[in-house]
């Protein structure tokens, strides 16, 4: 079998070449060039998604995160903006069954999804067994991480990873509670654990 090429191209004549169709390319005159997006002005874009149970749309800049959405024009202030950065899990929410950090996640990406908040939880009066474990083994201090950690805990035990404490403590890692309820909040998953 042969190995040579179809057609003979020395090194030099390659390189030859790429310099002269780098050289055209840089000569293009600016107007022909593509106009970069002005990045300053807001686009908008419309969604439509399942909030708590009900349809939902929202014309939403682009840039808008779930958080600073649900927090401001749908009007759902239980999610807390706590450090803004993914770090401290107090904006957790569900997103089609999962948890999601709200502060990292785009309105405009929930196109046909389904979204569940703290306040979509509950069963009209009735608390989801997580909340009432929470108060009923004073998990909540403060409160101000509550809500992210009771969204946490649900998904903790919905993906199966309530097994042992050291279990739970390692899937609940990514929200911090400043008055440091971490053995309450064990306390409060194994008890919901049984419950849903």
């Amino acid at each position: 079998m042969s190995t040579k090429p179809l057609i003979p191209v020395s090194r030099r004549g390659f390189l030859g070449g790429s310099a002269a169709t780098l050289s055209v390319a840089a000569a293009k005159p600016a107007s022909a060039q593509a106009t970069p997006p002005d990045q300053t002005k807001p686009r908008k874009k419309g969604v439509t998604f399942t909030l708590n149970g009900r349809s939902q749309q929202l014309d939403a800049d682009t840039r808008l995160t779930l958080l600073d959405a649900l927090r401001g024009p749908l009007g759902l202030p239980g999610s807390k903006k706590g450090c803004d950065h993914g770090q401290c899990g107090a904006c957790t929410v569900h997103v089609d069954g999962e948890r999601r950090l709200s502060c990292l996640t785009l309105a405009a990406s929930l196109e046909g999804r389904e979204v569940v908040t703290i306040e979509g939880l509950a069963d009209g009066e009735d608390l989801h067994p997580m909340q009432q474990a929470f108060i009923d083994n004073d998990a909540f201090q403060c409160g101000y991480c509550t809500p992210g950690q009771i969204m946490s805990a649900v998904a903790c035990v919905k993906e199966g990873h309530a097994r042992t404490d050291e279990e739970i403590r390692e899937y609940m890692s990514g929200n911090l509670c400043r008055c440091s309820a971490y053995p309450n909040i064990v306390a409060a998953v194994k008890q919901a654990k049984g419950r849903m």
